[in-house]
């Protein structure tokens, strides 16, 4: 194994290798109770469109996350969340546009619990009458999601954005999507992508990284996995649509805003990019900007109000959301004070204060084992390395934030969503 030291940040990286080249990244923790791992696949909502060895698959809307419900079921009937309870973890799961993990946390028998991790997603196991029963289960925490108008307004945001790419669609499907969803199409999608390959353990805890790997050695298998290759089609330059609208029952109109940025290339370039979208965001409209404050003082905004940088496979975008009475006018606040940075520039003193604030945000994290391996496995997937942002923060610039948010807030590039209160029907 390899261990990379970050003396500034008093880190640790042990990189190791599981059977089939399966990538394992170890944060020691010496002192730490807890510990916490997570096996990470690169295969996210996103990806509904691929070829396996050359031959092209199209598949339906929120397989990755069907996959991530029935992952848990075990072939000798037994149900990996028990194994789990009986050993004193906490497990859980989640699914994202690029993404799906399963992770525990525990304070005692982590090798028992990893075991029991590396083996269930490891090994699929779909009945038709499962299958069935999930989608039932499936279509009910869909309808909830479509009764929620944050969900709503932030999909309509990305459906206006994006006319093609399938970020466009929910990250569960719709009701009809995985009404086609049966126990080959799981199959073959868990073949294609739970694989060595596309995946990566990763642990962060008081482990003898040693023992981590041989429990993988033990337990993961040999294989490798087919050549994958994925298709979003062509990127957006523009938006599809400058808006989208949709009523619900909500008390005021809430918003959503979107800027398109053009994705970057792989490897440091891709942390690079995320630090100065935040950045550029915060220096644009958070709280100590003098946009914030006066779309506070006239009420536009509340504190509920939101913003920052979206990245998937082949998209990117700046995004603003709350509530508003008017959210026309926050939409050319916004565009206003892009152009009024482009006159006077971004303050170079507040812009030093953003990078230290966001690079002690940063630091914080160091101590908190759920967001470490988190960001590392999607740094690994972006072929780079978590602790490797860190050094990237004084190379930032007021010049280039400023840069990023032309860029992105040219008027074909944006688009607004917004759910508006149901018009009154009363007498």
């Amino acid at each position: 194994m390899n261990k990379l030291d970050f003396p500034g940040v008093r880190e640790t990286l042990i990189c190791g290798e599981g059977p089939g080249g399966l990538p394992i990244f170890i944060v020691p923790k010496p002192g730490y109770r807890k510990t916490y791992a997570m096996l990470a696949v690169q295969y996210g909502s996103v990806d509904t469109r691929f070829a396996v060895d050359g031959a092209w698959r199209d598949t339906p809307a929120g397989v990755a996350h069907f996959l991530e419900h029935k992952m848990f079921d075990m072939p000798d009937g037994e149900d990996a969340l028990q194994a789990f309870a009986r050993a004193g973890a906490s497990p859980n799961a989640f699914t994202s546009h690029a993404m799906t993990a399963y992770h525990f946390a525990c304070t005692d028998r982590f090798e028992e619990n990893l075991r029991t991790l590396l083996r269930f997603v490891s090994t699929p196991y779909f009945t038709k009458e499962s299958v069935d029963k999930e989608q039932g289960i499936i279509g009910q925490e869909i309808r909830m999601m479509e009764d929620n108008p944050r969900s709503r307004v932030y999909e309509g945001l990305l459906a206006a954005l994006y006319g093609a790419h399938p970020i466009r669609l929910p990250i569960a499907g719709t009701v009809a999507s995985i009404a086609e969803i049966g126990a080959d199409t799981l199959r073959d999608c868990h073949a294609a992508f739970y694989c060595s390959a596309r995946m990566c353990l990763c642990v962060a805890g008081d482990v003898d990284p040693a023992r981590v790997e041989d429990v993988a050695g033990a337990v993961w298998p040999a294989a490798r996995g087919p050549a994958v290759t994925r298709d979003y089609g062509a990127p957006n330059r523009e938006a599809s649509r400058k808006t989208a609208s949709r009523a619900m029952e909500v008390a005021r109109p809430i918003f959503a805003l979107g800027a398109l940025c053009a994705p970057p290339a792989p490897g440091t370039e891709t942390l690079r990019f995320e630090l100065l979208g935040e950045l550029a965001m915060e220096a644009l409209t958070g709280p100590a900007s003098p946009l914030y404050k006066a779309l506070y003082e006239k009420r536009l905004i509340n504190r509920d109000y939101g913003y920052g940088l979206f990245r998937a496979p082949g998209a990117a975008c700046l995004v603003a959301v709350g509530e508003s009475p008017e959210p026309d006018a926050v939409r050319e606040a916004l565009f206003d004070e892009v152009a009024r940075l482009g006159r006077d520039g971004i303050d170079a003193a507040r812009f030093e204060r953003l990078k230290r604030a966001a690079l002690g945000a940063r630091l914080r994290l160091m101590d908190v084992p759920e967001a470490l391996c988190r960001l590392q496995a999607d740094a690994h997937f972006a072929h780079a390395r978590y602790f490797d942002a860190l050094s990237l923060f004084d190379a930032l610039t007021p010049e280039a934030a400023y840069a990023f948010l032309n860029e992105a807030f040219a008027p074909a590039r944006a688009a607004l969503s917004v759910v508006s209160p149901k018009a009154d029907r009363g007498g």
